[in-house]
């Protein structure tokens, strides 16, 4: 028999597949939904200082081998934020996610979440470092440098004794050495990545772009391949363990993010294609995958590519 079961933080999760922030994670009922259909963990929408309303829409369009999304952040600030998602009884783990404009906004958010982390029932802070398409946010705060990687990392564990999870971007280079920075800063694990970008897609007959907000970043399946490369650099990198995102949408996807280094994945554009139910048909492709080539344990697929493939002089 295969086990799926996993666990982050000291925290049990009954498999390692975790609600991506901003999919299905706008309310606590849509993450409590989340978890009815089978993940593991969920990540809520990620909250900044002050409400925003985001980008104007068109914000979602599909295009080949993927979709392109400019939603902007939208979300109800910080303080309303944590009394929605407030009060969280179901045995999955929760995640608050946060996004900010200066290493001091992190810190400030960093330190609300603290105050009410008794309230909230949450069992870790992810800081958004890494948003391809909405100005003064994401890879614009330092450009995801190593050295503002370190400043935003160590600013918010000055202000919260929670693990601190720091989302990476796939559009940066030198993830490693930004994975490294995190962690040396005081990091508890390393979410690789984002959205890839930022793209665009033009109506030619409109003579416009598609997107409201003209670029968007890149998920889903035409994504997966830079995500598991940059998942394995990562390990290659660090000890923290990593949560893989990026174009995972079934069962063996998920499996060859974890071989490359991931302990858990992060699953959202799937829900696109799959329905709210990806998460538990994701599951159940993991358990078969795993009996049928004899693995009983997440332990043994963790990084396992690390111990056939020895990285070469030509990658």
């Amino acid at each position: 028999m295969s086990n799926l079961e996993s666990e982050i933080f000291g925290e049990k999760m009954k498999n390692p597949i975790i609600l991506a922030s901003g999919i299905l994670g706008t309310t606590k009922a849509s993450l409590e939904t989340a978890c009815d259909n089978g993940c593991g963990a969920v990540i809520t929408k990620s909250l900044s200082i002050e409400p925003r309303r985001g980008h104007e829409g068109p914000n979602i369009v599909e295009t080949e081998g993927g979709i392109m999304n400019a939603m902007g952040y939208p979300n109800p600030g910080i303080d309303l934020g944590l009394k929605e998602f407030g009060n969280w009884k179901r045995n999955e783990p929760l995640i608050i996610s946060i996004v900010g404009k200066t290493p001091e906004e992190f810190a400030t958010l960093a330190e609300r979440v603290e105050e009410n982390k008794k309230q909230l029932g949450a069992t870790a802070i992810e800081a958004v470092i890494s948003c391809p398409h909405t100005p003064g946010y994401g890879t614009m705060v330092g450009q995801g440098t190593p050295e503002s990687v370190s400043e935003i990392t160590r600013k918010i564990k000055d202000k919260t004794k929670l693990p601190l999870i720091i989302k990476l971007s796939p559009s940066v280079p030198g993830e490693g050495k930004a994975a490294q920075a995190a962690e040396e800063a005081g990091a508890s694990a390393i979410n690789m990545g984002n959205s890839l970008g930022p793209g665009m897609k033009i109506d030619i007959n409109r003579r416009k772009p598609m997107i409201g907000f003209g670029v968007g970043g890149l998920t889903g399946p035409a994504i997966k391949p830079i995500a598991i490369r940059c998942v394995y650099d990562i390990h290659r990198s660090v000890k923290i363990p990593i949560i893989g995102t990026g174009g995972i949408t079934t069962g063996e996807d998920a499996i060859e993010m974890m071989m490359a280094g991931a302990s858990w994945v992060s699953v959202g554009t799937a829900v696109y294609y799959r329905g709210p139910t990806a998460f538990s048909q994701i599951a159940k492709e993991m358990d078969g995958w795993m009996k049928k080539n004899n693995y009983s344990s997440l332990k043994k697929i963790v990084g396992a590519v690390h111990d056939v493939h020895k990285k070469s002089d030509v990658y």
